[in-house]
């Protein structure tokens, strides 16, 4: 089906991050149950809480916009959750911890990306209330982000060490 307007081409990209969150919940759950960092796990196990909270904005959003909810899938979803499953198949632990923190943290640049988006056509639609909600999963996003990132010279630095000591 064509997309033919703004308010299609907004519903198309509010169902693909809505599918999107559904799966990345489940990817994380996936994710939690093989990493074995305590940083990385407590990370993975706050973002699961809020990403159920970013799904109930979602649903309020289509409320709002007095639409009901859909979920596309979408395919630049698809292609972050193979990528993150590819690493989780090593069988070292910190390497695995490495691809699943990186996985995460491409996951939630995708999503940030998407957010601004729907953020600024609710702005231009006049859809305030539309806008904060998401503005919530937004800053959400980029919190998980910025901890995602700041963990990473940590991990990489074990699976280093790790790869060292096994030579």
């Amino acid at each position: 089906m064509a997309i033919e307007t703004l308010q299609e081409k907004y519903l198309t990209e509010l169902a693909h991050i809505h599918d999107s969150e559904h799966r990345f919940v489940a990817a994380q759950q996936e994710m939690l149950a093989q990493a074995t960092d305590p940083t990385l796990k407590a990370g993975l196990e706050k973002h699961i809480t809020q990403t159920q909270q970013q799904i109930k904005n979602i649903h309020q959003v289509y409320e709002l916009l007095g639409v009901a909810p859909d979920r596309q899938e979408c395919g630049i979803c698809s292609g972050l959750i193979a990528n993150a499953q590819s690493g989780l198949e090593s069988g070292n632990a910190a390497l695995r911890d490495c691809f699943i923190g990186g996985a995460a943290t491409m996951v939630e640049h995708y999503e940030i990306g998407v957010y601004r988006g729907l953020i600024n056509g609710a702005q231009l639609m006049g859809q305030e209330q539309v806008a904060q909600l998401l503005q919530q999963n937004l800053q959400q996003e980029e919190q998980t982000a910025q901890a995602l990132e700041s963990s990473e010279p940590m991990l990489l630095q074990t699976a280093k060490q790790q790869e060292a000591a096994a030579v």
